[in-house]
């Protein structure tokens, strides 16, 4: 791939613009399929990083990164730089750990959680500055986060604590199916508490405001109920009936076009035949089910994965942030088969609200000019 002369950043009003839609990857923890699924996803995307029309700044394991484009037998033309100097060619790659420790493959160590904590921090870093339009991010894994010191639950928890942002929400998306959160990495036991008529406004508010940002003007948002046949009146439980109910009737009153609560065994039948455009769930398991069965797909001879599709964009910072829907896949980490159409899915994805962010806002400025 031969590289393209990019315009550098240039200063403008309220600080440094990015001059081509520009876009941070965070490696993840490098000794998972994170390095593999970047090396793949830049191989594909090569056409748009040289024609100008996109700008790569991967943030992680410099090493681990050439491991991957070893065992792929790829070259990887991209300019090592640094976070200060990033955004000058269409690809590049950042070291985030002065020590540059090794971090052997399918290992769970602090190294690797260390690694994909300063990546994040760096891409936050780079986003908050305007250097970058979005941060997309590859798996880590919780347990070597943890092992480093970072005492985060996930991508999550660690992204509204480095932005200042509260209340933040989790939703999973593959084409039409779309699928935000009231609550994710909690004890099933916990969810009932935590279905308050703040948290669900919370979270039906950013899910209409992701929706505008994906070029949807009128959003159709379904509330799924959590308990059996929305509690059966009363039967099977009343957060239905005591929560749910009220607040999708003041929505309604309003003129939005809000359903709910609507049972949980037919509400994701009705988003996937285009009845609605969102789908508000209650636990992870709920929202996560339905779109992994309809984005993942195995082999029916062998069981192996062919594709691993969805993305996870978390709603409520200051910053856009889309990620792969999966792991870091230890198990075949270095072998050369993981699958990129996740890493690729949530690139369009943050470009697409990146830019309809941009023009929305543009049209704001011009209204009050």
């Amino acid at each position: 791939m031969a590289q393209s002369s990019l315009e550098p950043f240039s200063e403008g009003k309220g600080g440094t613009q990015v001059a081509v839609p520009a876009i941070a990857i965070t490696m993840g923890d490098p000794a998972g399929v994170g390095p593999e699924i970047i090396v793949k996803a830049c191989r594909a995307l090569a056409p748009r990083l040289d024609d100008g029309s996109l700008r790569l700044t991967v943030l992680g394991s410099i090493a681990a990164l050439h491991r991957a484009a070893a065992v792929l037998g790829a070259t990887l033309p991209a300019v090592e730089t640094t976070v200060g100097r990033a955004g000058a060619v269409p690809l590049e790659m950042i070291d985030v750990d002065p020590d540059r420790p090794d971090v052997p493959v399918g290992d769970v160590s602090a190294a690797g959680g260390n690694y994909a904590f300063l990546a994040v921090k760096a891409g936050v870093d780079l986003a908050l500055a305007g250097r970058v339009d979005a941060i997309v991010t590859a798996p880590l894994n919780k347990e070597a986060l943890n092992k480093a010191g970072h005492a985060y639950a996930g991508h999550t928890d660690m992204l509204a604590d480095l932005t200042g942002a509260t209340g933040s929400v989790m939703m999973l998306a593959h084409e039409g199916m779309r699928v935000s959160h009231v609550s994710t990495h909690v004890p099933l036991s916990a969810v009932p508490g935590l279905l308050t008529a703040e948290r669900l406004r919370r979270v039906i508010d950013l899910t209409a405001e992701a929706l505008e940002e994906l070029g949807i003007a009128r959003p159709r948002i379904a509330v799924a109920a959590l308990n059996p046949h929305a509690g059966e009146g009363g039967i099977f439980g009343r957060e239905d009936i005591d929560v749910t109910t009220p607040v999708v009737a003041d929505y309604r009153a309003r003129g939005r076009e809000v359903e709910g609560p609507v049972p949980g065994d037919t509400v994701f039948v009705k988003l996937h035949g285009g009845r609605y455009d969102a789908v508000v769930a209650m636990y992870h398991d709920q929202g996560h089910i339905p779109v992994k069965l309809l984005g993942f797909r195995t082999d029916p001879e062998t069981g192996a994965w062919q594709a691993l599709n969805g993305v996870n964009v978390t709603l409520g910072l200051p910053i856009i942030r889309t990620s792969v829907d999966h792991g870091t896949a230890f198990d075949i980490a270095g072998t050369g088969t993981a699958n990129e159409e996740s890493l690729i899915e949530a690139i369009d994805y943050a470009l697409t609200i990146a830019a309809n962010r941009r023009a929305r806002e543009a049209g704001g400025a011009a209204r009050r000019a």
